[in-house]
């Protein structure tokens, strides 16, 4: 505990209170990423090849196999493909149960979103505070200026914009990379929906699932 103590009074003394504030969203990203990545991994995210099957068969018209490809899925998109082979033929409530799924999927992109925007600025702020005080500091030196002092404020002062990058541009890129999953889902899942409720094999499947 005394040297994470230390440690930050390193950092303080060099940096300032800024960067120990976008340490603190730094470790608070590494956070939200490895949640994010676990929850991604649980549902399934990407892996969707029995889901796939299931609905190349239903659309040929193969209600039985279909729904023996349904029944070793384990995506988290299972119970909607379920409901609309059931014979839920509403398209509007199986796209609300499927943004429900995605919803809970996409919590903490705004959170990421937010610290990828603000982390730079944060940075500059510390910048700009870093330069006041090396300008006063000259000031308060008078005419013996020593050009090591504010060259030293100046690096100081620098390096909160540093870091502020350095944590801005990894969360832009993971957040990107989040949603471009999420998007690719719900292409998925559209897909999906419409082929059941409009089977090209078998026009009027969906009905003819659900009195079955």
């Amino acid at each position: 505990m005394g040297q994470l103590s230390e440690a930050l009074a390193r950092i303080a003394d060099l940096g300032g209170p800024v960067v120990l504030l976008l340490g603190g969203l730094s470790v608070l990203v590494l956070a939200v990423v490895l949640y994010k990545l676990w929850q991604f991994a649980a549902a399934g995210v990407g892996r969707h090849r029995a889901l796939s099957d299931a609905v190349t068969a239903w659309d040929r018209g193969a209600g039985d196999e279909a729904q023996r490809h349904l029944d070793r899925s384990t995506s988290y998109l299972r119970p909607v493909v379920a409901m609309a082979m059931a014979g839920a033929a509403d398209v509007r409530r199986l796209e609300a149960e499927a943004e429900q799924r995605f919803a809970r999927l996409e919590s903490g992109f705004r959170l990421l979103d937010s610290v990828a925007q603000l982390a730079p600025l944060l940075g500059l702020f510390g910048t700009v505070l870093g330069m006041i005080s090396a300008f006063q500091a000259l000031q308060a030196a008078g005419a013996q200026v020593d050009p090591s002092v504010l060259a030293g404020g100046i690096w100081v002062a620098l390096l909160t914009t540093a870091v502020g990058l350095a944590v801005a541009m990894p969360t832009a890129l993971l957040l990107s990379w989040f949603e471009a999953r999420m998007d690719a889902e719900r292409v998925l899942a559209q897909k999906a929906l419409h082929t059941i409720l409009a089977p090209a094999g078998r026009p009027g499947a969906a009905g003819a699932m659900g009195d079955a």
